[in-house]
């Protein structure tokens, strides 16, 4: 990929995790590229921070780690490291061998949607987590209005979708044992 006719550096995966570990910004790695994660807005931090909460208090006891978007993942197969909104693992979580700072088994992915990444959140990065044999059920949260896409995965290559658009919804998990009602998601939201 070029910038303005400038080739783009390529890195590899040890080159990204030396600058990753020194730097004050985090970055998405794919596949040798580097990619800043920007800001969110206000309403994109209440609502993962919420959702933090609402997890935290309906798994306490139960043998789950909750991580918020400074928590490293690794995805293999796609040759990727990234930062998502919420991950739930069981306990203890699963390490990339060699690393300390970095999870591989996610159960559930939850990313509250942006204008800038709701595409890639929907296609690339949704193709990517995939790939994860632990991975089991995707949520996505609309921080604009009232709306969550829940994907829980059936078998191999099968996910089945359902949508949430009302504050009077609540959708279960299935991955873990959790009941979130849309009106406590976006309590601290004003649309």
């Amino acid at each position: 990929m070029t910038i303005a006719g400038v080739p783009t550096k390529t890195y590899t995966a040890e080159e990204y995790l030396a600058l990753e570990v020194e730097s004050d910004i985090r970055n998405e790695f794919r596949n040798g590229e580097l990619v800043e994660m920007t800001g969110g807005t206000p309403e994109h931090n209440e609502i993962t921070s919420v959702l933090n909460a609402l997890l935290r208090v309906m798994l306490r006891g139960n043998p789950y780690s909750i991580f918020v978007a400074d928590q490293r993942l690794w995805i293999p197969a796609a040759q990727v490291y990234t930062y998502p909104d919420i991950m739930v693992t069981p306990r203890p979580p699963e390490r990339q061998p060699g690393r300390k700072d970095t999870v591989i088994n996610p159960i559930l992915i939850a990313e509250t949607l942006s204008k800038s990444t709701q595409g890639y959140d929907r296609g690339e990065k949704f193709a990517y987590y995939r790939t994860i044999e632990t991975f089991q059920e995707y949520v996505l949260i609309d921080q604009y209005q009232p709306h969550v896409e829940h994907y829980v995965k059936q078998a191999t290559k099968q996910w089945l979708f359902t949508e949430y658009d009302h504050l009077e919804n609540a959708f279960t998990l299935a991955s873990i044992p959790v009941e979130i009602a849309l009106a406590d998601l976006y309590e601290a939201v004003e649309f």
